[in-house]
């Protein structure tokens, strides 16, 4: 059985990855900063700070030896860099301890665990998967720290494919609203504001994690070397719309 690797694994996106992967008969170790949810499917579960395994390098190899141990010797067919936080405040209030910890988690630690994993993935022909954002391309106020870390990720996964060629397939991909217990968290009493923004999209609807799942699924199944450096939007055509002023 060929395994996955999936970090930010208890929210909602990275659950629904555990589990679309998992249903697709792959054998899931998932990490996340919080404890192990009761029901995720997952084969083996690291309660981890990445932040930390980009700091501490001593901390990072422990990781990164506790999950090639747990591998053992399996086919390891992606490592799906999900994981993200998302300071948000204006230009003037943003500190340096938001800049860090976003770049951190968003851009470092995705580079850092490819590298750590390369062998793995080469090995097994498998593939860098990153969930990069629409703020890659498209943002708004307060976003500043969050839309430029997942440009960069976007730019990163770019040159990584050129850097690596056909060793590792490295793609992402750039979701806009995802229906996830924390973006209905945001709209709680305001029902309209949901509908308003699920209106906005052109498909009139709003993402689904297991959508968003099952298409990092039929990425990470193909055998096509050619599909590499894509850049997958998954936003309900919002990103091809353009919004005059009175319309």
């Amino acid at each position: 059985m060929k395994a996955v690797l999936i970090t930010g694994a208890a929210g909602g996106i990275g659950s629904a990855l555990v589990r679309v992967f998992s249903d697709a008969g792959y054998g899931v170790i998932a990490t996340d900063l919080a404890a192990r949810p009761a029901d995720l499917p997952c084969e083996h579960y690291f309660a981890c700070d990445l932040r930390r395994t980009v700091e501490d390098e001593s901390f990072a190899s422990e990781v990164f030896s506790g999950m090639r141990k747990v591998l053992d010797g399996r086919p390891l067919a992606a490592l799906i860099n999900n994981a993200a936080i998302q300071l948000l405040g204006p230009a003037d209030t943003l500190s340096r301890e938001d800049w860090r910890a976003t770049l951190d988690v968003n851009l470092l630690a995705p580079f850092l665990w490819a590298q750590a994993f390369l062998p793995e993935l080469e090995a097994a022909r498998g593939v860098v998967l990153n969930m990069s954002s629409i703020h890659a391309r498209l943002t708004k106020p307060s976003f500043i720290a969050y839309a430029t870390s997942k440009a960069a990720l976007t730019g990163m996964t770019r040159a990584m494919a050129v850097e690596l060629g056909a060793r590792v397939r490295i793609n992402a991909i750039e979701p806009a609203a995802i229906d996830t217990p924390m973006l209905r968290a945001g709209f709680a009493g305001n029902p309209s504001g949901f509908d308003l923004l699920k209106n906005f999209h052109p498909s009139r609807s709003i993402g689904s994690a297991e959508g968003l799942a099952r298409l990092a699924v039929s990425i990470v199944r193909s055998e096509d070397i050619f599909t590499n450096g894509s850049i997958i939007p998954l936003d309900g055509g919002i990103g091809n719309q353009l919004h005059d002023p009175g319309c």
